[in-house]
C-alpha cells in the first residue's frame, strides 16, 4: 500500500506551498484508516523540505515519481521515501531512502545496532544503513515483480539533521554502509550524485505500480526453513526490533558466560512479531558457536514439526539435544547450559511430569539451569488454567536467583497480512481490550464469515489447493475426541447440514499441521499454537457466543476431555470472581490464538446465528 505518490514536479509544489504534511496525513488516514502522531506529521514536514532540496540539486526529471510511506507486502513496515525513474541505459530504478530526524547517535558493540534519542528516550535501534538495506531485501523477497521486471533497488539513508559522522561510520558498521550508503546534513551534493546515478529520466512506466500490483511471493514458513537456519544459512532478514532483540540476546549470553553473571531476557511480542524466528535464529547461531543451547517449549507441536523437518539431515539424538520440553530441567546441573531459549513462555507450567506433580517450578528450573535464559512471552496467548508464564512471574524468579533482567518488546508484524490493524480489530471484536479498530476497512487481510461448516470446509480446501499455500481447519475444543479410540467415529458434527469430521489423527498428534492428510481433519489449540499457515478456518464452538452485542463465554461447553480448563468447577466454588475472569480470558485467548494462525487470511463459522451476524457486522 502506498500513502502518497506524485510526480516530482507535484511533490516539490506540495513542499513549496507548505502543504506536504497535510496531504500525506490526509492520504494516511484515508488509506490506513487511522491517524498518526503529531511527531510523525512534523517529521514529514521537516524531512520533505530536505528531500526537495536534494532533488533540486540532483536536477531530477519533473516526471520522476516520488512515493512516500510505501508499506512492504505482508509486513507492517513502511519505506519512507522512494524515487523511481530510468537510468542512462533506460533501466527501471527505484532509489530507497530511509530518512532520520536524529541529530546525533552513539555506536554500540552489537552488529548493526546504534543508540540514539527516539520515543522520548535514548534507545537502541537499527543502524540506518542496515534498516534501509533490510527493507529492500524484504521487498525483493516478497515481490516477484522486482526480479521479473529487472527493477534495480538502490537503498541509502539520509540523516538530514546530523552533522557528526563519527559514530555511525565506524569500520564496525562498514559492511552495512557498503550495502546502503549513509548521508548526513552536509552531504546534500553527495546524495544528489547518488540519486543521479539511477534516475536520469522520468518514470514513464509507473515503476511503483508494477511493484505494488505484482504477484506476491509465497510466505516463507519458519518450519520449512529450519534446516537451512541450523546449517548456517540466513533465511530471514531480521528487521528493526527483531534485529535489536537478536543482537541483545547474543550479547547477554556472552556476558553471562564471560562475567559469570546470570542473565534473564524477557521478550514480549504478539502473534506474528517474529518470536519463533528470532528464537530459532538464536539456537542456530549459538549452537554454531558451540555454546550449549536448547530451544524449549511447553507445547510439543512446534518442537515436533521442527524435528520432523530435520529428519534425514541430522541424527535423532542430535535433534533431541536441540529441542526440549519445558519440564526437562528438573535434574539439570546449575548453569549447565550457556542459553535456554524458551518460546511460547506464557505456556509454562508450575509442575512437570505426566501427572503434573514433578519439580518445583518450570521457570525456576530453567533459570537455574542456564547462564542466560531467553523467555519469549505473549500473555494474550495464555490458554489453560495451568499456564503461569507471565512477565511478573519470570521477573520474580529471576530476582530470587540473583539474575540481571533485561526486558524488550517485539512489535513489527509479519503475520495477518502484516496488519497490526487486524490484531487490534480482533481484540475489539472478542472484547479482550477496547481499540479504535471497529471494522476491517483497508486492513489488507482476508477475513470472512461462512454460513455453514460445509462452506467453511470447502473454502479452506480450495485455499489449500492453491500453489504453495497451506490452509487448515481448527476449532474450539468443544467436541469429544471419539475417534481417538474408534477410528470410524466422527467428532465434530452438525447433523442439520450433514457435516461430519474428525479431530486430528492420534498418530499425527503434534505433527498434524504439516501432514498432507491433515486437510481432512480438524486441529485444535494444542496442535497449532506456535505454528503458522497461510489460511485458517476456525469453527467457533458453543463455549463462546454473542448475546446482545456482548461476548459470552461458558467453560461448561468445553469437551470433558479438554485439559485446558481442568479443575474449573472447583475453582469456581473456591474463588468465583477470579475463576470467572480467568476462564473468560482463557476462552477468548484461545479463539484469538486460533484466529491469528493464518498469515494471509482467516475464515470462521459458528453454529450460532447471532454470533455469525455479529462478526459479519464487525467487518
Amino acid at each position: 500500500m502506498i500513502v502518497y505518490q506524485q510526480y516530482c514536479e507535484t511533490f516539490m509544489a506540495d513542499v513549496r506551498e507548505s502543504n506536504i504534511d497535510f496531504v500525506i496525513h490526509q492520504q494516511f488516514q484515508q488509506k490506513l484508516n487511522h491517524r498518526t502522531s503529531e511527531n510523525e506529521v512534523n517529521s514529514w514536514r521537516n524531512s520533505m523540505q530536505y528531500m526537495k532540496n536534494v532533488l533540486e540539486v540532483a536536477d531530477v526529471p519533473r516526471d520522476a515519481m516520488v512515493t512516500i510511506e510505501c508499506q512492504i507486502p505482508q509486513t507492517s513496515k513502511r519505506i519512507d521515501f522512494i524515487l523511481t525513474g530510468l537510468d542512462a541505459e533506460r533501466n527501471q530504478n527505484a532509489v530507497i531512502i530511509e530518512l532520520k530526524q536524529w541529530s546525533e547517535a552513539e555506536a554500540t558493540t552489537k552488529d548493526a545496532v546504534v543508540r540514539t534519542f527516539v520515543g522520548g528516550g535514548i534507545r537502541e535501534v537499527s543502524h540506518p544503513s542496515y534498516q534501509a538495506w533490510s527493507y529492500v531485501d524484504l521487498l525483493k523477497n516478497f515481490n516477484r515483480s522486482v526480479e521479473e521486471n529487472n527493477i534495480q533497488l538502490s537503498p541509502c539513508a539520509f540523516l538530514h539533521n546530523c552533522e557528526d559522522k563519527t559514530a555511525l561510520t565506524l569500520p564496525f558498521y562498514q559492511q552495512h554502509i557498503t550495502k546502503a550508503p549513509l548521508f548526513f546534513k552536509r552531504d546534500v551534493r553527495a546524495l544528489a550524485d547518488f540519486i543521479k546515478r539511477f534516475v536520469k529520466y522520468g518514470d514513464t512506466e509507473n515503476i511503483m505500480e508494477i511493484i505494488e500490483n505484482g504477484e506476491i511471493r509465497p510466505s516463507k514458513a519458519l518450519a520449512d526453513s529450519v534446516v537451512a537456519l541450523l546449517n548456517g544459512k540466513q533465511e530471514f532478514t531480521l528487521i528493526d526490533d527483531q534485529k535489536i532483540v537478536y543482537e541483545t540476546a547474543l550479547q547477554l549470553v556472552n556476558k553471562a558466560v564471560t562475567e559469570k553473571q546470570k542473565q534473564v531476557f524477557i521478550v514480549e511480542g504478539g502473534p506474528g512479531t517474529g518470536k519463533s524466528v528470532v528464537a530459532i535464529n538464536l539456537l542456530a547461531k549459538l549452537t554454531g558457536e558451540q555454546k550449549l543451547t536448547h530451544y524449549v517449549s511447553k507445547n510439543s507441536a512446534p518442537r515436533s514439526v521442527y524435528a520432523e523437518k530435520l529428519k534425514g539431515y541430522r541424527t535423532k539424538s542430535s535433534i533431541d539435544n536441540l529441542f526440549k520440553g519445558s519440564g526437562s530441567y528438573i535434574k539439570a546441573t546449575p548453569n549447565q547450559f550457556a542459553c535456554l531459549v524458551v518460546d511460547e513462555a506464557h505456556r509454562l507450567n508450575e509442575k512437570s511430569g505426566l501427572y503434573g506433580t514433578d519439580g518445583e517450578n518450570q521457570i525456576l528450573e530453567i533459570i537455574q539451569s542456564a547462564r542466560c535464559s531467553v523467555f519469549f512471552v505473549d500473555e494474550n496467548q495464555r490458554v489453560t488454567l495451568k499456564d503461569i508464564g507471565s512477565k511478573a512471574a519470570i521477573w520474580d524468579w529471576a530476582v530470587r536467583q540473583g539474575a540481571e533482567v533485561t526486558e524488550m518488546k517485539l512489535e513489527s508484524q509479519f503475520r495477518c497480512g502484516g496488519s497490526d490493524g487486524y490484531l487490534a480489530w480482533l481484540d475489539q471484536a472478542l472484547q479482550i481490550r477496547p481499540t479504535a479498530n471497529t471494522d476491517l476497512t483497508d486492513i489488507g487481510y482476508e477475513f470472512g464469515v461462512c454460513d455453514s461448516a460445509t462452506a467453511l470446509r470447502q473454502l479452506i480446501v480450495e485455499k489449500n489447493n492453491l500453489p504453495n499455500n497451506t490452509a487448515r481447519l481448527v476449532a474450539g475444543y468443544c467436541w469429544k475426541w471419539n475417534s481417538k479410540n474408534d477410528a470410524s467415529a466422527f467428532d465434530i458434527e452438525f447433523p442439520a447440514e450433514g457435516f461430519q469430521m474428525q479431530w486430528n489423527l492420534a498418530s499425527d498428534s503434534s505433527l498434524w499441521i504439516v501432514k498432507k492428510e491433515s486437510i481432512d481433519q480438524i486441529g485444535c489449540i494444542h496442535t497449532c499454537q506456535g505454528l503458522e499457515i497461510d489460511y485458517v478456518g476456525v469453527i467457533i464452538g458453543p463455549d463462546m457466543v454473542i448475546r446482545n452485542g456482548k461476548v459470552v463465554t461458558d467453560p461448561s461447553k468445553r469437551a470433558s476431555s479438554d485439559k485446558s480448563v481442568f479443575g474449573w468447577k472447583k475453582l469456581m466454588k473456591e474463588e468465583p470472581s477470579r475463576a470467572a475472569a480467568e476462564l473468560d480470558l482463557i476462552i477468548k485467548n484461545t479463539y484469538r490464538t486460533l484466529m491469528t494462525r493464518g498469515m494471509k487470511g482467516c475464515y470462521i463459522f459458528s453454529e450460532d446465528e447471532e454470533t455469525r451476524n455479529w462478526f459479519r457486522g464487525m467487518t
